[in-house]
């Protein structure tokens, strides 16, 4: 199946290639097709609201099955109102880019004692058509924690600028550096790959009613 990903970001587009590894999904993304689409009003307060109001806008666009993802941030130690959540980048009213974010979030953990205890808490929406939209935000999916460093690593990855300050608890290395894959990024992958299997074979099913 032709499947379309919300999103132009190659960070993004490379990792989720990887997290379907082995389906029987063809992965489109936005640089694959031209749509007449302005800019999303990702007005949503959690993940799960963005990530339903991108692929609803990229479907009613494209017409083929479509998904989109979203996060929030969320760190220990910041009152609810100071949580990034699904604002990462908009700070202040100011969108940042990569260094910008780097820096701002170096000084958050700077005034958290230099290691800041952070957690993803991601979504999933997948349209298939107007009747069968499948969602998801749970535990499965939520990255696990780790830490916000003060001092960012000498390398960056394009698209996902925290990794470059991102920090594996139990190993204390920047995630970065490791090589090998670590056993939660393998849970994440397998709730992924468990998220569109249980989909398509729900819209296997319907087509069959």
């Amino acid at each position: 199946m032709k499947i379309l990903y919300g999103t132009t970001n190659p960070s993004k587009i490379k990792w989720m290639k990887k997290m379907l590894e082995g389906l029987d999904i063809e992965l489109l993304t936005l640089n694959d097709v031209k749509l007449q689409l302005g800019t999303i009003d990702e007005s949503g307060n959690k993940p799960l609201e963005n990530a339903r109001i991108k692929a609803l806008a990229y479907y009613k666009a494209a017409k083929i099955p479509v998904f989109s993802c979203d996060s929030g941030l969320y760190i220990e130690g910041l009152n609810e109102e100071e949580q990034p959540g699904v604002h990462v980048r908009r700070i202040h009213g100011k969108t940042l880019n990569d260094e910008e974010m780097i820096e701002y979030y170096s000084g958050i953990s700077r005034s958290l004692g230099g290691k800041a205890i952070a957690r993803y808490r991601n979504a999933i929406c997948l349209v298939i058509d107007e009747k069968q939209i499948f969602e998801y935000d749970g535990e499965k999916i939520a990255s696990e924690k780790y830490i916000i460093a003060a001092k960012p690593h000498k390398n960056r990855d394009e698209g996902f600028p925290l990794n470059s300050l991102s920090v594996h608890i139990e190993s204390g290395k920047y995630y970065m550096d490791i090589k090998t894959p670590i056993k939660e990024d393998e849970n994440e992958a397998n709730a992924y790959k468990e998220f569109f299997m249980k989909a398509l074979k729900r819209q296997t099913e319907y087509k069959v009613q």
